[in-house]
């Protein structure tokens, strides 16, 4: 049994464990259960990546890069797909959920050049009889902490350079929207990409402090609210790892005074409360410049 199936199968001990629900956004019921992991799983899942990790460090950059050639080729191939798993949980619609799976490809198509990428640097005669150079190397088990509104995009941000670069990756996604990100991580291992350096973790709170804790982990990403953010980044630092904490992605809207004022209210309204106002690019604040004034 894989892993990923593995933390995603029926709990543990007597009383089944600790669950959330799934619901399906276009009723509101509860169409399906996650498990919500504890820090036993995470190790388990550990267990699997400081095994995988080294040989696929030592796999050069080429071979790596097929493999995210060949998820490129997938991700194309079940766009359709991915995107009903993707809207039946979240909610967005079709045209959406694509654009949210397409952005995060744009970061795999990138990733797919990593060989040029990771080239280092020399300096021959940097002073005195000193040469300087540079190494980019792994840094083995990262780990990912990604939120609700974009369950396809984020995750392969972060994974797919993670992965190039030789590092195995531990994935927490929302547990509100959880399938998709699964679904990604199938299709990693149906690419080719050796079992354990991708794997899925399921939870809430626990998992999250459980990741940050875990001395094994040498660097997380995170994207969500700022509080949390703020949260993520003392105590993973406080743990000794690089943390990239990404919270209060809002923005101001600037009108200038010479706007066509019928198409900056279309504009606003759709930037404001397109898709539920989730998107980070949504815009709490408008600020007019100049003499003229929004129409009320």
């Amino acid at each position: 049994m894989r892993i990923v199936d593995y933390l995603i199968a029926a709990p543990r001990g007597k009383d089944g464990g600790r669950s959330g629900d799934i619901f399906d956004p276009n009723t509101g019921a509860v169409q399906a259960k996650v498990r919500l992991g504890t820090a036993d799983d995470l190790g388990v899942a550990m267990d699997g990546a400081l095994a995988a990790q080294p040989a696929w460090a030592a796999t050069n950059p080429q071979r790596r890069a097929r493999v995210l050639f060949r998820f490129k080729e997938l991700i194309e191939a079940n766009m359709d797909s991915l995107a009903h798993l993707l809207s039946s949980e979240h909610g967005k619609v079709i045209a959406d959920a694509k654009g949210d799976i397409q952005r995060g490809l744009e970061v795999i198509e990138f990733a797919c050049g990593i060989p040029h990428v990771l080239k280092g640097e020399y300096t021959q005669g940097a002073g005195p009889g000193i040469d300087i150079y540079s190494m980019r190397q792994p840094l083995g088990v990262v780990a990912g902490i990604t939120p609700f509104n974009f369950p396809a995009m984020i995750p392969m941000w972060m994974f797919g350079i993670a992965i190039a670069c030789g590092n195995a990756f531990i994935l927490k996604p929302s547990e509100r929207d959880p399938s998709v990100p699964v679904r990604l991580a199938e299709l990693m291992l149906e690419a080719g990409l050796p079992e354990g350096v991708l794997q899925v973790v399921h939870g809430d709170k626990e998992m999250v402090d459980a990741i940050l804790d875990h001395p094994g982990i040498k660097a997380i990403s995170f994207v969500g609210s700022s509080d949390i953010a703020h949260y993520v980044y003392r105590r993973g630092v406080d743990a000794g790892k690089r943390v990239q904490a990404m919270g209060g992605a809002k923005n101001h809207g600037i009108v200038m005074p010479d706007a066509d004022l019928d198409q900056v209210v279309n504009d606003l309204a759709g930037a404001a409360f397109g898709s539920a106002g989730e998107r980070c690019m949504a815009l709490p604040v408008v600020v007019p410049v100049g003499e003229r004034s929004l129409p009320s």
